[in-house]
């Protein structure tokens, strides 16, 4: 959310500012206390929080569930809740000021109240009890915590919970870098050639492919030595925020029982696991944004062409408040407008159309609700055939040894023979694509021969080490599959050869790898370092033999890691921070100096400058950018560390032993990096798996209810606080 605020800010706020004025706009005061927690005694809810702070959820009915949920989570995040919430809404710069009404622009674009309101209705009765439950749950904890809710915030509704999903599922799959491309200065992208000819192309720079973290490994029991299949839950989030991971156990008496992790605002489980399967998601970067560029009417501005007509825009005015002191808001009016084809965005350079994968779609939670109930491989994949989620790979496996890869997405059903990767001319009303592809053509790889299957945000047709992998000739170029290749997936070669038992330990050595490939893109900045001459600077030419003898590792002893690291992370992470990298010999330069500078030495410990920080706790981590211990960190500190900010957070190891034909019982390792109790700094439970975390240590999830009885330290339900 802050990179797509950082990127939009300028080009809009401009406008803003400038069809704005200041206004006298006191929030409304919330609803009492008893209107805010009334009917939460219908839900019948019971919470069992563990000796690690993990809320195990029991109901009676799956919306009971919900509700739980809603409450407990709010007791641990209430403040990145209200966040989330307020985002959703559009009106988080009332809030939290300038720096949010790009988001709130953002939600008028994509039409997200529109979607809601218009097609709430299609949302099945049983989710939509759901989402209106979970928002009782934070209703209820804001009735007994009116200090903490933010003024005027208050009632949540099952509406703001599903505008939750129609806002940010298509921010996953790299929507924001499309609106990078359209407020720049410039246009980076040509117009698609006509392929019966007669259109000319704009010169201009290619388009990159914004690669995001995660990582998921399934292997079956033929495949382990041990005749146990595993799954290795690893996506790579922030460690805080609203997209940060948070840890629950849900269990309905109608069919749930998972453990997994979810984000603020989510009813369910979005990747975990229960006795008898589980996933892991990984984000996958598939082509699933269209954009074309409108012919505007020289005689009418509000009109653009389509099949030789002039049609007029759909116009709506985007109302934003942006806090300014106290009862003051800046009220900024936008407008908004529509094509068939979708959104439109008035830029510098031109005026364009965009038209993407979950556009208004809202069955997300629908989606997610099938997967918490599916108990085996046809029940998974029934669950995934509602074709609701944009974007987002699935690592899955089972107890009956089962393991698969889907490149799951929602896949505009296009036109053949165009260059959909370019830009598209708008005047033509055959290229405004309608619906998606069927489940059935979504590539799926489902038990490989070779028993592994694997992604760390990699192509599709690398997902296992055996002989059959998926062909890019079996699918059309219109799907926009992924191509590239990452560090972590290039050590999944390099350490998988299709036949050596991978059983436990060599699942952890995987998972825990530090190492950068041989043809990595830090390799190859590394190799264009080595090349220069450094004959003229005795320093640099000692930095550069010190370079030379790093073995890639990123281990936290390693006193080679820190010089190649500071060397190659701007160049590896600015797909995501979108800050130009310097040329590999200036970065060295840069190294060098922000070592000297800070450290004294060119060859401190790796641990020494990587760190994971959590109140009190300060401990040395392991891993760096784009390996498969994957530590990202917010920026350079003035200190001479480097932060853990993002990357390996929730983490779980699940494993399905068979003893013969019959399957054994499910057991599970889980590890957070900081804890439970996720804005709460005097709980036990804020920081109290941070070192365990840092050097690879697990705890037992626990889902067996004589177990986690043992282990309580509070029980509950909601309404006990009252």
């Amino acid at each position: 959310m802050k990179k797509i605020i950082r990127i939009v800010f300028g080009a809009v706020l401009v406008g803003l500012i400038g069809a704005g004025v200041w206004a006298w706009s006191p929030l409304p005061e919330n609803p009492d206390a008893a209107s805010l927690g009334a009917g939460a005694e219908k839900y019948d809810v019971n919470i069992i929080r563990d000796d690690w702070g993990v809320p195990h959820i029991y109901g009676k009915t799956d919306v009971d569930v919900a509700f739980g949920l809603g409450y407990a989570h709010s007791e641990d995040d209430f403040e990145t809740m209200q966040l989330a919430v307020a985002a959703a809404r559009g009106t988080l710069a009332r809030y939290q000021g300038k720096g949010a009404a790009v988001t709130d622009y953002l939600v008028a674009l994509m039409g997200v109240w529109d979607t809601v309101e218009r097609r709430y209705g299609v949302v099945s009765p049983v989710v939509q009890r759901s989402a209106e439950a979970y928002a009782a749950g934070l209703n209820l904890y804001a009735a007994q915590n009116p200090d903490a809710t933010w003024r005027g915030l208050a009632p949540f509704t099952g509406k703001d919970i599903i505008a939750g999903f129609v806002f940010k599922t298509p921010l996953f799959y790299g929507l924001d870098g499309t609106l990078l491309e359209l407020f720049g200065d410039a246009r980076l992208q040509e117009i698609a050639l006509d392929p019966a000819g007669g259109r000319q192309s704009f010169h201009a720079a290619p388009k990159t492919m914004a690669e995001r973290g995660s990582n998921g490994i399934a292997v079956s029991a033929a495949r382990s030595g041990d005749n146990t299949t595993r799954l290795m839950i690893n996506s790579h989030q922030p460690m805080s925020g609203p997209v940060a991971w948070y840890e629950a156990h849900l269990v309905s008496e109608q069919g749930i029982d998972m453990t997994g992790g979810l984000f603020v605002g989510t009813p369910f489980i979005l990747s975990g696991f229960n006795d008898n399967l589980g996933w892991a998601n990984t984000v996958s970067a598939q082509d699933l944004v269209d954009v074309y560029v409108l012919t505007i009417n020289p005689k009418n501005k509000n009109q653009y062409r389509l099949d030789g007509k002039w049609l007029d825009f759909e116009q709506s005015t985007a109302l934003i408040k942006v806090k300014l002191f106290g009862p003051f808001a800046f009220k900024a009016k936008r407008k908004v407008l529509r094509t068939q084809h979708g959104p439109v965005i008035e830029a510098k350079h031109g005026t364009y159309a965009f038209r993407y994968a979950g556009m208004d779609e809202i069955h997300q939670l629908e989606q997610y609700y099938r997967l918490n109930h599916a108990q085996d491989l046809d029940g998974f994949l029934a669950a995934m055939s509602l074709n609701a989620l944009p974007s987002i790979n699935y690592v899955y496996a089972d107890k009956d040894g089962n393991v698969a890869l889907i490149h799951n997405a929602q896949y505009p059903n296009r036109k053949a023979g165009w260059d959909w990767s370019k830009y598209l001319p708008g005047d033509r009303s055959d290229l405004i694509w309608q619906g998606y592809r069927s489940f059935s053509e979504v590539p799926k790889l489902i038990n490989p021969s070779s028993g592994l299957v694997y992604n760390s945000n990699n192509a599709p047709y690398s997902a296992t080490d055996g002989p059959d992998n998926l062909s890019p000739a079996d699918f059309p170029k219109s799907m926009g599959l992924q191509t590239n290749q990452t560090n972590r997936s290039l050590r999944m070669m390099e350490m998988t050869d299709g036949v050596t038992s991978v059983d436990k330990r060599a699942l952890l050595a995987l998972k825990f790898d530090n190492k950068y490939a041989k043809n990595s893109r830090a390799a190859e900045i590394i190799a264009k370092v080595l090349a220069v001459d450094w004959g003229g600077d005795p320093a640099l030419q000692s930095a550069a033999a010190h370079l030379r003898a790093w073995d890639m590792h990123t281990n936290i002893d390693n006193r080679h890691a820190a010089l190649g690291v500071l060397t190659t992370i701007m160049d590896i992470t600015e797909e995501f921070t979108h800050i130009p990298a310097p040329k590999p010999e200036d970065a060295f330069r840069e190294a060098v100096k922000y070592l000297v500078q800070h450290h004294g030495r060119i060859d401190p410990t790796w641990g020494a400058v990587n760190r994971l920080v959590r109140g009190d706790i300060d401990v040395p981590i392991d891993g760096a950018p784009d390996v498969l211990r994957a530590i990202y960190p917010a920026e350079l500190g003035d200190d001479g560390k480097l932060v853990a900010a993002a990357g390996d957070t929730w983490i779980a190891l699940v494993e399905w032993p068979k003893e013969g034909d019959v399957a054994g019982k499910m057991t599970a390792d889980v590890i957070h990096q900081f804890g439970s109790a996720t804005s709460l700094p005097n709980s036990p439970h804020y920081a109290n798996q941070a070192e365990m975390f840092a050097v690879h240590k697990w705890r037992k999830a626990l889902r067996d209810k004589a177990e986690i009885q043992k282990s309580a330290t509070r029980k509950y339900t909601p309404t006990d606080n009252d």
